[in-house]
């Protein structure tokens, strides 16, 4: 699968990694958790948002550099390196200033430019603050996970739920081409995060700690890095898994379309 820009970079804001989970196994080696203060930037990516609580970025969110950009990735997430800068290349983006070399967890929060309506589990910016957890946003998404153990499907049912509610209830709801692939890539996160990749499941648990939890990676629970490196094409695998889970056609496009002009053509049409 070929990746879109978006669609990297989507995965790279909110998640930014591949785990494995054994609720045996010992915390890992992390920094402090230390949850952001009045005075510092955060924004909408919860992952984003982890890596400053947890002292990987800037602790206040600001002055992020290609470096420790990369170096937060590589060390906290596992990350290969070349995977690390193009993620860092694709969110420099979120600086408006010409030739920027840095960026601020804050300016991930203007709206249409990486953030979007539809949110897993924040507002959307028309009703107000687009960047702060949400716990109703959060819950009407994870009504449709209905298992312990979460699949694509659980996860795509809720990105429909959660843009069919958009959609109904903000005047200014917005979902382009471009915000579909973003989606899909926040969509596979989880998997990608914590879960196992190969089946495209991963464990509840898990993954609400994470967003319930302040922005905290779910060590207490037993969760780990992998110990090889993330590539592109891990990424791809699982957008294109979630990609699948959220059509709601039942058979080929090409069927789909045959139907249409039998149907209409005995019309009239």
């Amino acid at each position: 699968m070929k990746l879109t820009t978006a669609t990297l970079l989507s995965i790279q804001l909110p998640f930014l990694v591949s785990a494995h989970y054994n609720p045996h196994l010992a915390r890992d080696n992390i920094p402090e958790w230390i949850p952001g203060g009045p005075n510092d930037f955060r924004g909408p990516c919860p992952m984003m948002n982890t890596l400053a609580n947890h002292g990987y970025l800037p602790r206040d969110g600001g002055n992020i550099t290609k470096p420790n950009a990369v170096q937060a990735l590589s060390s906290a997430l596992n990350f290969n390196t070349s995977l690390a800068e193009l993620m860092f290349e694709m969110a420099i983006i979120a600086n408006p200033e010409p030739n920027a070399t840095f960026f601020t967890l804050d300016q991930l929060n203007r709206h249409n430019v990486l953030e979007h309506d539809a949110s897993m589990s924040r507002t959307d910016a028309f009703f107000g603050n687009n960047h702060i957890f949400n716990q109703s946003v959060f819950d009407a998404t994870r009504v449709y996970w209905t298992g312990s153990t979460l699949t694509a499907d659980m996860l795509a049912n809720g990105k429909i739920a959660r843009q069919i509610e958009s959609k109904a209830f903000n005047p200014n709801y917005t979902f382009t081409a471009t915000t579909e692939q973003f989606s899909l890539g926040e969509v596979a996160a989880p998997i990608i995060v914590f879960g196992d990749m190969q089946s495209g499941t991963v464990e509840r648990e898990l993954v609400e700690y994470f967003f319930a939890e302040n922005e905290r990676l779910p060590t207490e629970l037993g969760w780990t890095k992998k110990a090889q490196a993330v590539t592109v094409e891990q990424v791809g695998g699982v957008s294109q898994m979630i990609a699948q889970a959220a059509s709601l056609l039942t058979d080929g496009a090409a069927a789909t379309k045959k139907r249409w002009v039998d149907l209409h053509a005995g019309a009239g049409f």
